[in-house]
């Protein structure tokens, strides 16, 4: 369903709520800065409790002060990581399902409402390169597939990975890789196995294959059934607690290590959605990642499930070939994000919310390479980011308002 051409009302009622992250206090940057970059809010999570584990109360207090004091709110809670034994449905599921609903009901009683999660085997977001270079100096995150390849069978050495490639793959890999030094090398190695973000440890080989070895006989028909299954518990909590779930898409929206993924294309999430009908059950609109696949049509997904957007994730990718691509400017990508913005105000107009937004990752500049930064999460890429989204944001607003208003 396409969107009116005009809405009733005030178009600029309803506004992205502009949030970044913060990775608490260890982070590089500080909650300051954030503020001093326009945005109001911060996205962040409980880095130091182990996955699994409830989330305390007096954690989350302790937290909420922090960020309050800085005169920001805390708008979302990015994530609440789901347990690896809930994903293969395995020996202490049910004790990580029940300590989820815990941390879920003592985020409530704080007065959180929204909570981002993903469902990714193993690996949150994957990249082979984080400082690829721009011609102007700055630094982008970068996937190549035929990067992937190569690590995956030459330099993890994943047993059986061979079969996951045609032979042309694997014959391209191994020339790629005959071209790279030890240290470049190392340096692809240590790129796909870096840690999660706000984690300061790098995955060794012997866990991931572990990891992956827990793994065996779980496809993507099984994969889902086990996030359905965890909706069908956890989705009525959240419901009863006023809490809105925010399910991130996969990043690459494909396989990798021959893990299934179940939540990268529309199709999936028709299938997640279905399942599990109540609004609750939602989604954390990634433009980058869903973008990432050409055959994600972003206005669509906004048109199909914007009752079910509860966080968005603003970014952009420019695809460079098949399954290689590499974030761009936020609006200069391949997604339209224009169309993207304005398509988000006026579903926000429509549900009469406003949703809250983060621009995601950016790039380094060269002014902020001294200093310690998580790929993607330097300050000034973000800035640059939130400012361009705000701008948009408002031109957005200014022309909506001289629409000629007409009954919806």
């Amino acid at each position: 369903m396409k969107p009116n051409k005009t809405q009733n009302g005030n178009p600029g009622q309803y506004r992205m709520q502009q949030s970044m992250r913060w990775y608490g206090p260890g982070d590089a940057i500080a909650l300051r800065d954030i503020a001093q970059a326009g945005a109001n809010g911060v996205v962040t999570a409980l880095h130091q409790v182990p996955v699994g584990e409830v989330w305390e109360l007096r954690d989350i207090q302790e937290r909420l002060k922090l960020i309050e004091d800085a005169g920001l709110q805390w708008t979302v809670v990015e994530s609440l990581p789901v347990h690896e034994d809930i994903k293969r449905k395995r020996r202490n599921c049910k004790v990580y399902v029940e300590n989820y609903g815990q941390s879920l009901r003592n985020l409530a009683q704080c007065g959180l409402k929204v909570v981002a999660y993903n469902f990714m085997p193993v690996l949150d977001w994957v990249r082979t390169q984080h400082a690829h270079e721009n011609p102007d100096g700055t630094k982008a995150l970068r996937f190549d597939w035929i990067d992937f390849v190569y690590f995956d069978v030459f330099l993890l050495q994943r047993p059986g990975a061979e079969a996951d490639y045609s032979q042309t793959q694997l014959e391209l890999a191994r020339s790629h890789g005959k071209n790279l030094t030890e240290q470049e090398r190392q340096l692809l190695f240590d790129s796909v196995l870096l840690g999660l973000p706000g984690s300061k440890e790098k995955f060794s080989r012997e866990g991931v294959l572990g990891l992956l070895e827990e793994y065996r006989g779980i496809d993507e028909s099984t994969l889902r059934a086990n996030l359905i299954d965890f909706l069908k518990q956890i989705v009525p909590v959240a419901e009863a607690l006023g809490i809105q779930l925010a399910l991130h898409p996969d990043d690459p929206p494909f396989s990798v290590l021959g893990l299934p993924r179940v939540v990268s294309t529309q199709g999936d999430l028709e299938e997640l959605f279905k399942a599990v009908p109540a609004t609750a059950n939602g989604l954390c609109y990634c433009t980058g990642s869903l973008g990432a696949d050409p055959n994600n049509d972003l206005l669509e997904i906004i048109d199909r499930f914007g009752q079910r957007i509860h966080f968005l994730h603003l970014r952009n990718v420019r695809a460079l070939g098949y399954r290689q691509f590499m974030e761009s400017e936020h609006l200069e990508g391949d997604g339209p994000m224009e169309e993207i913005v304005e398509r988000l105000l006026r579903m926000m107009q429509q549900r009469g919310v406003s949703l809250p937004m983060r621009p995601d990752h950016g790039f380094l500049h060269s002014y902020e390479r001294e200093g310690e930064q998580y790929p993607g999460y330097s300050l000034i890429g973000r800035l640059k980011g939130l400012a361009e989204l705000r701008g948009l944001e408002r031109g957005i607003i200014h022309r909506l308002k001289t629409e000629p208003k007409t009954d919806s």
